[in-house]
């Protein structure tokens, strides 16, 4: 385990990366020991750091869900980062492509709570009752590591490679449409690149928001009403480029477009 003064020297180098665009070198090259735990710590010291300076807690993401990220990674356990409200984006939004990290877009479904999830024990059937509607979303993945050959533990710190959301579409109730086939459509500059379906995600796309619940109850925490939780991604991450328009069709969960410049 690294020691406090590690853990703080990491989370206020990557507060500066965020800063200056500048991915730091990768933490596992430098910290050869550093574990899973020390990651999220480091994570958590950023959320501080960050809640600190003014940042709001919006939601959570979960990472690494579906085996088609997987395979892209080459990370096979998922991980979870934090969202602030400064990250939720509408459709239609026009972005700074500079603003991230060479960015990357995936496909996801967003949970929007009305009651609290705790675990250790959630379920399938708790995250339903407790999921106001579900919402049609696109993942900005940022980087302020470098991602040459990176582990789960540089991405945990990197808060999950979370850059942005952009929520659109036509949310509906969570019984209203059966969640594991919503199928999506990602488009770039007109062209298909990706297409997917929600059951990519842990068999049921509800399923990484109780794994997550389960999961940061050892840490004394838990999903609150009104947070939205970004469930996982159905798709490979798709590179964009200065001037690409991302277009994602959901059917009949409607379509959420973004703009880069």
């Amino acid at each position: 385990m690294l020691s406090e003064e590690t853990i703080t020297a990491i989370a206020d180098e990557l507060v500066q990366a965020g800063v200056t665009r500048t991915p730091v070198p990768r933490l596992t090259a430098r910290y050869p020991d550093m574990t899973v735990e020390d990651s999220y710590r480091v994570q958590n010291l950023w959320r501080q750091r960050s809640e600190a300076n003014g940042r709001v807690l919006a939601g959570r993401k979960i990472g690494l869900t579906s085996r088609a990220m997987q395979m892209a990674t080459g990370i096979t356990e998922p991980d979870y980062g934090i969202i602030f409200d400064d990250m939720v984006l509408d459709s239609g939004c026009t972005v700074k492509w500079d603003q991230y990290t060479h960015p990357r877009i995936e496909m996801e479904l967003a949970f929007k709570l009305k009651k609290d999830i705790q675990g250790p024990n959630a379920n399938i059937f708790d995250v339903l009752e407790a999921t106001e509607c579900v919402i049609p979303a696109l993942e900005i993945l940022d980087s302020r590591i470098e991602m040459e050959g990176r582990t789960i533990v540089d991405t945990i710190s990197d808060n999950a490679a979370m850059g942005a959301m952009v929520i659109g579409g036509n949310p509906v109730r969570p019984e209203a449409v059966d969640l594991r086939w919503v199928s999506g459509i990602l488009f770039k500059n007109q062209t298909v690149e990706e297409t997917g379906v929600a059951a990519g995600v842990l068999n049921h796309p509800a399923a990484g928001v109780y794994w997550l619940a389960n999961k940061i109850a050892a840490h004394g925490d838990k999903l609150n009403a009104g947070e939205i939780i970004l469930a996982g991604s159905f798709t490979r991450p798709m590179w964009v480029y200065e001037n690409d328009t991302v277009f994602a069709d959901y059917g009949p969960l409607g379509t959420v477009t973004c703009h880069f410049e």
